[in-house]
């Protein structure tokens, strides 16, 4: 195996690049100063190092606990549920909540051999347990999985005796109501609200 081959092999094994485009990742590497990808190369193994699963929430950092759960400033009695760290960044881009999270990990997932054992749900039982918490916000992605997730958790947590909310589902901003699909119009007229 030539090492053009071999590097398009490993591009190709990260999500969402297919051959095609870790073909033309690689020739832009072996194209571009050799710099740039010893950086590239230095930057991957100090992410590597560096970064991990906070023991509080499960959220990626360099600092354990990470920053949100060593803040002051977020509200205790609130935990957010996401299925990776990388929803905590987009819920965070917001500005618009104020509480902890708790990261699983994944979602359950049968097929892919993925269920409760499989996820970071003992220690969010644990946490909600601890009696701090007054509600969970479950913002599982809306898939057929993620919606299994929040039903699994919803049936978990609820005899802790904390409110359970899910995250509201329907248009995007900017959306038409011609292309979207009949679920997320129905989802939309169901959460409908006052003005």
């Amino acid at each position: 195996m030539s090492a053009i081959d071999e590097l398009v092999g490993e591009l190709a094994r990260l999500p969402g690049i297919g051959r095609k485009t870790a073909l033309r990742l690689a020739f832009h590497l072996i194209k571009s100063p050799e710099d740039e990808a010893r950086r590239l190369a230095r930057s991957i193994v100090h992410v590597r190092e560096k970064v991990h699963p906070c023991s509080r929430c499960g959220n990626l950092s360099e600092q354990d606990p990470c920053a949100i759960c060593q803040s002051t400033r977020r509200d205790v009695s609130i935990i957010c549920v996401v299925e990776e760290s990388s929803d905590i960044m987009a819920i965070e881009r917001t500005g618009e909540y104020r509480g902890l999270y708790h990261v699983l990990g994944g979602r359950l997932s049968p097929l892919d051999g993925i269920g409760p054992a499989e996820l970071n749900v003992r220690p969010l039982l644990e946490r909600v347990d601890g009696g701090q918490v007054a509600e969970v916000v479950l913002a599982t992605n809306l898939s057929v999985e993620g919606e299994a997730t929040a039903n699994y958790l919803g049936g978990v947590l609820s005899p802790l005796g904390v409110r359970i909310t899910r995250i509201a589902r329907g248009l995007p901003v900017g959306g038409d109501l011609e292309y979207a699909d009949g679920v997320t119009i129905a989802e939309a007229m169901n959460g409908r609200r006052e003005l």
